[in-house]
């Protein structure tokens, strides 16, 4: 299913021959209804209501072409243009608003618990107990003064 921006960035012969396409494939999914083989009947409106966008948009373009106006000068091709200069230059790809928060909450869980080592956890653990982690030079001063004891 197409959206109203992704019609809009078509050019006009592009856009006519999905047009063209899409009212074939209306053509047969009425034809599989009437024959009792259609499984998905919800397809027949959304193919309905993309013809009805791609129509929109050649109407606007009619339109603007009448009055004198450039396409880039119509604010919805103004919109898909500024979109996709911002896309080019941060190097996105067409990709949902969804899917680019969930990739970048991804990327911030991974750093928060990848960046941690071994020592950083335990010792991240032990201030949670309240229980300080001897240093090593520490322990080995420990280890040393009972080996002091020992021997005298």
């Amino acid at each position: 299913m197409a959206t109203a921006a992704e019609i809009s960035e078509y050019d006009t012969e592009e856009l006519e021959r999905q047009l063209s396409e899409t009212r074939r494939e209306l053509f047969n999914l009425r034809f599989q209804l009437a024959t009792g083989q259609l499984d998905n009947f919800s397809r027949i409106n959304h193919v309905r209501k993309d013809v009805a966008r791609m129509m929109t948009e050649l109407r606007i373009r009619e339109i603007a072409e009448a009055e004198g106006m450039a396409m880039e000068d119509l604010p919805a091709h103004q919109a898909a243009a500024r979109r996709r200069n911002e896309d080019q230059e941060l190097g996105r790809d067409k990709t949902t608003a969804a899917e680019r928060r969930a990739a970048a909450k991804a990327d911030e869980d991974e750093h928060d618990h990848g960046a941690i080592d071994d020592d950083e956890l335990a010792e991240e653990v032990a201030d949670d107990d309240g229980m300080a982690l001897p240093d090593a030079e520490a322990a080995d001063a420990v280890e040393g003064s009972d080996d002091a004891e020992e021997k005298s």
